[in-house]
């Protein structure tokens, strides 16, 4: 996995070893920053259940202003410092070694422009917290939440009690869903 644009662009990253954390592929990454390129410059990103930090990364590196890691692995967190020294990222990053929700709880005086939410798959964490960033109020008025899952779509209806669902688009059994405030 490397960073595909920007300062630290062909930075190759670290990532965690095993099947507990799925890296975004290169080819899915791709497509999404084409997408969001115009949310990014001077944002404030908050990559949740952030494994190796390559999201944020390659926000900052596409200039964001400031990105916040979010991994409760002790072992995560490690690659994340890493990653971003190797990026020369490290001081627009903040690196939080937590449960998402103390995390959620932690950052409630921010407004976030991005929020990336890659949750296990196998878990139900992603209603959770799309729950509590709209009780907190962490989401700024023009702000996304990115959402990767690889649920059937009657599993994910439940969000639109929550958000707008932007967008939706499929790669392989990967899916992002663009998330906005509703109304």
């Amino acid at each position: 996995m490397r960073i595909i644009s920007g300062t630290a662009r062909g930075t190759k990253l670290e990532t965690l070893e095993g099947q507990d954390t799925r890296p975004t592929l290169d080819r899915v990454k791709e497509p999404l920053f084409s997408i969001i390129q115009n949310y990014i410059y001077e944002a404030k990103v908050l990559d949740l259940f952030s494994g190796s930090g390559a999201l944020a990364l390659e926000s900052l590196s596409r200039g964001a202003k400031l990105a916040i890691c979010c991994d409760s692995s002790r072992k995560a967190i490690e690659i994340i410092k890493r990653n971003a020294v190797k990026t020369h990222l490290e001081n627009n990053t903040k690196i939080i070694n937590k449960d998402y929700k103390k995390c959620l709880e932690e950052l409630k005086d921010i407004k976030f422009d991005i929020i990336f939410l890659d949750p296990p798959y196998n878990s139900n964490y992603w209603i959770l917290a799309i729950k509590l960033i709209i009780e907190k109020d962490l989401l700024s008025d023009n702000g996304i939440i990115i959402f990767e899952t690889d649920r059937d779509d009657s599993d994910i209806k439940e969000i639109e009690d929550y958000m707008m669902i932007k967008d939706v688009r499929r790669y392989g059994r990967v899916k992002l869903l663009f998330l906005s405030r509703k109304g």
